[in-house]
């Protein structure tokens, strides 16, 4: 054997890597939202057929899933980072806010991705994409509700809801056409009313 030769190995190339595959699905899943994307129009875009797709990702929610969690590690806010335990928590709440109207308004470089992939993805038909949404979800309200559990744990549900009700909305707004400035503006009067509440 010729030794820039390399030998063959077995089995069929993969023609798709399945990381890359999950990022370009995430647009397109972002853009339309869950229901309205099909089998087919994923495996149109990655360029795979069913049989690969199903190969690689088990079914459309099994792929739902590998966004969310790509989403989460890459594209949703750090709630960590803002929520830290020495920050006041009028201030944390209000910073989250304003982080969440942000990332949640449309960007000129790509104007259909607005609003939060789990906010929208709790809307769906699909009872085990549904599911997966939910878990991301209650996991963030679970971090806002204990940040505020450690100082004031008598307004910690009631806050903690109340901050997911008003990043829901601003999910969906921003989903209609709201820009920053809009859902800014409603990210600072929440912020104002959590203030108050917490002077109460």
């Amino acid at each position: 054997m010729h030794p820039t030769n390399k030998p063959r190995t077995r089995g069929r190339p993969r023609r798709f890597d399945p990381d890359a595959a999950v990022e370009k699905a995430q647009q397109l899943f972002h853009a339309r939202g869950y229901d309205a994307v099909s089998v087919a129009d994923v495996t149109e875009a990655l360029g795979i057929n069913p049989p690969s797709f199903y190969a690689a990702f088990g079914n459309k929610a099994g792929l739902y899933g590998r966004i969310l969690q790509r989403w989460a590690d890459h594209g949703a806010i750090p709630i960590a980072d803002i929520l830290l335990p020495d920050r006041p928590v009028d201030e944390a709440l209000a910073a989250l806010l304003e982080e969440a109207a942000r990332r949640y308004a449309a960007s000129a470089a790509d104007p259909a991705a607005a609003g939060c992939m789990v906010l929208e993805g709790v809307r769906c038909n699909d009872p085990d994409a549904r599911e997966t949404a939910l878990a991301f979800r209650r996991a963030a309200e679970e971090m806002v509700r204990d940040h505020v559990a450690a100082r004031h744990p008598e307004q910690a549900r009631e806050l903690s809801e109340f901050v997911a009700t008003v990043m829901t909305g601003m999910s969906a707004k921003a989903r209609d056409g709201h820009g920053v400035d809009q859902l800014l503006a409603t990210a600072r009067l929440a912020g104002s009313a959590i203030r108050e509440a917490l002077s109460e």
